[in-house]
């Protein structure tokens, strides 16, 4: 009797048909045992002695050893059928372990690339191929060869992304090609190789692991994407300390991410009151201030993620169809709450609304320290407001009333002694005069340097050039290399480069100013001067004029920063300042 193999993926298995056999064997046979033995002995009634008898034990003698035969025949094959079944079922076990390992270490995997080289290795292994390559777009590719090893080179397989499942001719074996999609879309392929032409078993087995294969691969991309998200978002916003820009930044990515038309910025102010902050319609018009709408207090008062389709009508939400609300926490201290709303577009759910509560955790600690530079220039404004009001009072409103009094007293000795009243007055203008000069310097000074939209090298270079015109002085520059440094670490360069050069026109009577900016793995800075010099152990706790740092705040901030600040200055032999800022 011949067997074909077993198929457990269709119905008519070999189980099957013998089973059917077993059953019709049991009904047919004992009706027809009976009748070919009723009609046997009907036939020998017929017949006469001794032929009679010699039938019988031919016709028993004979059919007995036949149904033995037959129903051992049959007993072997159930034995053999069940074997083979047996077999089956442990390779199948052995396949379904493969693919739950794989699929388990797919979802454990962290990356794209730990993705990439568990499906690669997997594929191979639960498949029984020789090699095999994953390629996905963009030209990725990693590549298992029949030793294990695993690299990135497809020399010996296609470069192109199957898009149906094929077999194609391959050196010494067969290739198959299979297509990796995820949600109906097309994120990869594979190709295979066979020793021989693969089993009907190992295609479906293929073509299941690919689905599985393929929404790993969509995961891992989705993540990486998220993560490159969460990173722009990062650096736009690290150094950012203008709320407008910064809160216009995190949206702008919010919802390009999201595939919101609308985004709304809701801030707790220092009265606790919810307020809108910063706003883009439906229409592209953006808004700084407005009405708040219903569904931002439930998202402030709930304090987690929401979504509604409830739009409030009295706000510029009215018209979206959906809206999701994240708040912006600081632990338990409610910083604010982003909006973003939905008009045509599908909204986000589950794991993109995660990703839109990370993104505005990374908001919250931007506005704190927005909020934070914003409290310290007040502060730093009130501190220069005082400074300014008593340099006026100690200088130049002392030096006003000094001259308002020797120029009383000329008037007085103007008739009973001329001369002496000239000298009153020439010492007057003298005194004026002087107190222009300390007017201007203090104005130069103290006049409003952008920074931010000129960058350090040509505001110094602006900078230094002015000062040498208002003051008389010949000065030397030399700029060399790229600064890299961030936004506050520019500023406070400039802002010692402004006291320096200050010090330099109110103390040192100069006539020459060198200033050096290099740049490198560090940045340095060096003001220089050939003016009269000082004793910085006797200076180093003053606070100058119009600038309104001293030798000992100046150091202090440098040193904050991780640099250097050092000052070389002799009576009679000019001043040298030179600060060194880490790089980045």
């Amino acid at each position: 009797m011949t067997m074909k193999p077993l198929d457990f993926l269709h119905p008519a298995s070999e189980p099957e048909q013998l089973s059917r056999s077993v059953r019709m064997a049991r009904n047919v046979m004992p009706p027809l045992i009976l009748v070919t033995v009723l009609g046997f002995e009907t036939l020998m009634r017929l017949w006469v002695e001794p032929h009679a008898t010699i039938a019988r034990l031919l016709f028993y003698g004979g059919v007995g050893p036949l149904a033995t035969y037959f129903t051992i025949a049959w007993i072997l094959e159930g034995i053999k059928v069940r074997a083979r079944m047996e077999l089956e079922q442990a390779r199948l076990y052995k396949e379904l372990d493969t693919v739950q390992v794989l699929i388990k270490r797919l979802a454990e995997a962290s990356d794209l690339e730990e993705v990439l080289d568990v499906a690669a290795r997997g594929l191979v292994q639960a498949s029984g191929a020789r090699s095999g390559m994953l390629i996905l777009s963009g030209n990725v590719f990693r590549v298992v060869e029949e030793n294990g090893s695993v690299h990135s080179n497809p020399d010996t397989f296609p470069t192109d992304i199957p898009r149906t499942i094929e077999h194609r001719g391959a050196e010494n074996g067969i290739l198959l090609a299979v297509p990796f999609y995820s949600s109906g879309s097309l994120v990869g392929g594979a190709y295979l190789k066979f020793n021989l032409e693969m089993t009907s078993e190992q295609r479906t087995l293929v073509e299941a692991l690919s689905g599985e294969v393929g929404t790993a691969i969509e995961a891992a991309q989705q993540r990486t994407r998220d993560l490159m998200t969460l990173y722009q978002v990062d650096e736009s916003i690290r150094a950012e300390r203008n709320m407008n820009r910064l809160l216009e930044s995190v949206l702008t990515r919010m919802m390009e991410r999201s595939g919101a038309e609308a985004g709304f910025a809701y801030l707790v102010d220092q009265d606790s009151v919810l307020r809108l902050v910063w706003a883009r319609d439906f229409n592209g018009q953006i808004h700084q201030g407005g009405a708040v709408s219903t569904f931002a207090r439930n998202v402030a008062e709930a304090r987690t993620p929401l979504m509604t389709r409830d739009a409030p009508s009295e706000t510029m939400l009215s018209r979206a169809s959906h809206a999701i609300g994240v708040p912006m926490l600081e632990g338990e201290h409610l910083e604010g709450v982003l909006v973003l709303a939905y008009q045509h577009n599908t909204p986000l759910e589950g794991p993109g609304v995660q990703l839109l509560a990370l993104m505005a955790n990374q908001a919250t600690l931007a506005v704190r320290n927005a909020r934070a530079y914003l409290y310290s220039e007040e502060l730093a404004i009130n501190e220069e407001r005082n400074r300014i009001a008593r340099e006026i009072h100690d200088g130049i409103a002392q030096s006003l009333a000094f001259t308002a009094i020797k120029l009383d007293l000329a008037e007085r000795l103007l008739e009973r002694d001329p001369e002496k009243a000239r000298n009153e007055i020439v010492l007057s203008k003298q005194t004026l005069r002087e107190q222009i000069k300390e007017v201007r310097r203090s104005i130069f000074a103290l006049r409003p340097i952008d920074l931010e939209r000129f960058g350090l090298v040509e505001t110094v270079k602006k900078y230094v050039s002015d000062f040498g015109e208002q003051h008389n002085i010949l000065t030397d520059l030399n700029v060399q290399g790229e600064v890299p440094l961030s936004p506050s670490d520019e500023a406070v360069i400039f802002r010692i480069l402004q006291e320096s050069l200050n010090n330099v026109a109110k103390h040192s009577q100069a006539k020459r100013v060198w200033v050096s900016l290099v740049a490198g793995e560090a940045v340095t800075l060096m003001v220089g001067d050939d003016g009269k010099g000082f004793d910085p152990d006797l200076v180093g706790e003053r606070v100058t004029t119009a600038g309104g740092l001293g030798l000992k705040q100046m150091k202090e901030r440098i040193e904050a920063r991780g640099g250097s600040y050092h000052i070389d200055s002799q009576i009679g032999q000019g001043t040298t300042v030179t600060v060194t800022l880490p790089a980045g």
